[in-house]
């Protein structure tokens, strides 16, 4: 089924009131480009881009996106906060939990979050998330954060979202052996992301960091982090108030990490 903007619009209920805009592409090369060329709507409002075939999609660090046609959905949300909120860097982090509610509404459970923005399934990639944010007059920020799922690849076996990364990727369709309807999943994604973004204005990640905690795909995993020239070896143990990675190192105990690239072995015994 493909993207229908009657049917979403049905389906979003009283989240319908912050939605300036939604438009829905055939096809286009970055949801997430589109919005950030585009002013941000007043706050409390979304602008919502969508579509099933993106050509030129974007990730961390400057890596691509793939999502042949009719494979997925990718979808992006242009909100402004009247001034920025605490921990902006840790809002990809609150939008995964977002997405997650969104996905366990359209019955796929037992989804994960890799530190700071992938979405995991039985080990292996299911989606991702790209947040952009742009400073505005008087203090205002207007943030664009682009969500990527994969839904079905059954027609692209061998596919590699992202070319530099090891990891496998997934799609619902094998987690779930079922494929949601694109518009009521579409819907989801837009009523659970709009409403974390209301509330993430108020206090920061502080307030959902337990939550993510439960989805946490890194803790008591052996992980090796690359910082610029340099890595890191640990034992992932969570995040901090303000998002940043927790790792327990045998050499300098326990490290905040707020960028780098995270690579994850197998589950290992936490460091002591």
């Amino acid at each position: 089924m493909s993207l229908s903007h009657d049917a979403i619009r049905q389906r979003l209920g009283e989240a319908s009131a912050r939605l300036q805009e939604l438009e829905i592409f055939g096809e286009i090369e970055s949801t997430n480009s589109y919005l950030m060329q585009r002013s941000g709507p007043p706050p409390g409002q979304v602008r919502v881009a969508a579509t099933d075939n993106q050509t030129a999609g974007r990730g961390r660090h400057g890596r691509t996106w793939q999502s042949p046609p009719g494979s997925g959905l990718c979808l992006s949300l242009s909100y402004s906060f009247a001034s920025q909120p605490r921990h902006l860097s840790a809002l990809t982090l609150s939008v995964g939990l977002a997405v997650i509610n969104a996905l366990k509404e359209q019955e796929v459970e037992g989804v994960q979050l890799k530190w700071p923005n992938d979405l995991i399934a039985m080990d292996s990639k299911l989606g991702g998330i790209l947040t952009e944010a742009q400073s505005r007059a008087g203090g205002a920020v207007s943030v664009v954060t682009g969500i990527g799922l994969n839904l079905d690849l059954s027609n692209y076996r061998g596919l590699e979202l992202d070319r530099n990364q090891a990891r496998p990727v997934i799609d619902v369709k094998s987690h779930a052996d079922f494929v949601p309807d694109i518009n009521a999943l579409t819907s989801s994604v837009i009523r659970a992301v709009s409403q974390l973004l209301v509330d993430y204005e108020t206090s920061g990640f502080e307030q959902f960091r337990d939550q993510w905690q439960q989805h946490d795909w890194l803790c008591g995993r052996a992980l090796t982090i690359q910082i610029a020239q340099r890595q890191m070896a640990g034992v992932g143990a969570g995040v901090a108030d303000d998002g940043a990675l927790l790792v327990d190192t045998p050499e300098a105990g326990l490290q905040r990490i707020t960028s780098g690239t995270v690579i994850a072995g197998d589950m290992a015994r936490v460091i002591s």
